[in-house]
């Protein structure tokens, strides 16, 4: 009996979750500054070019290995599925549209900085709950997931004040509802 061979199903979640986990490394091995210097999405100057690598970059950072712990299940449990219905190259850029989008709102509206995947997390989450979509039906459960995960968001943004970034979430949200309802009736891509 052969012992079976891994294959590679979902090189953008992998890809992602190694680039996060390399991030977090460094940042701990420089206490924490290269990650504040790449990977964490704060207001300067319109002239520095990092404030625009950081818009798309702050989704690799976490502050902590139970930061990226909690990102990571959930991106690794869902990637995959979403990969096989969307395609790699799809999801990539379903992705850093969500990045983006998050990042410059956040810069925007924000003087505080903001790290991590979470925005990307709940983009995931919303896509999963997209998967049933269907001429012109919307399945009760993506109403479910939808105001479940997103009205927890919009009142924890209203109700606490924490380090917590509920509009990344949010737009995570927003970004997943969209690609969902777009894609609906795409067939998948690799």
């Amino acid at each position: 009996m052969k012992a079976p061979k891994i294959e590679m199903n979902a090189p953008v979640t992998v890809g992602f979750t190694i680039i996060a986990f390399v991030s977090l490394i460094f940042g701990y091995a420089t206490l924490g500054e290269s990650t504040r210097a790449l990977f964490t999405c704060y207001r300067t100057s319109l002239t520095d070019p990092m404030q625009y690598v950081r818009l798309f970059t702050y989704i690799f950072g976490h502050k902590d290995i139970g930061h990226f712990v909690n990102n990571f299940t959930t991106l690794i449990l869902l990637g995959p599925m979403l990969e096989e219905k969307y395609g790699s190259k799809e999801l990539a850029g379903m992705m850093a549209v969500t990045a983006i989008v998050s990042g410059i709102a956040h810069v925007l509206i924000s003087t505080n900085g903001v790290l991590g995947a979470s925005g990307i997390v709940f983009l995931f989450i919303i896509l999963c709950s997209c998967t049933s979509v269907s001429d012109g039906k919307i399945p009760l459960s993506l109403v479910l997931v939808v105001v479940i995960y997103i009205g927890q968001e919009i009142l924890n943004g209203l109700t606490l004040d924490d380090s917590v970034s509920q509009m990344t979430h949010i737009l995570g949200g927003v970004c997943g509802i969209i690609f969902g309802l777009l894609h609906s009736k795409a067939p998948a891509k690799s």
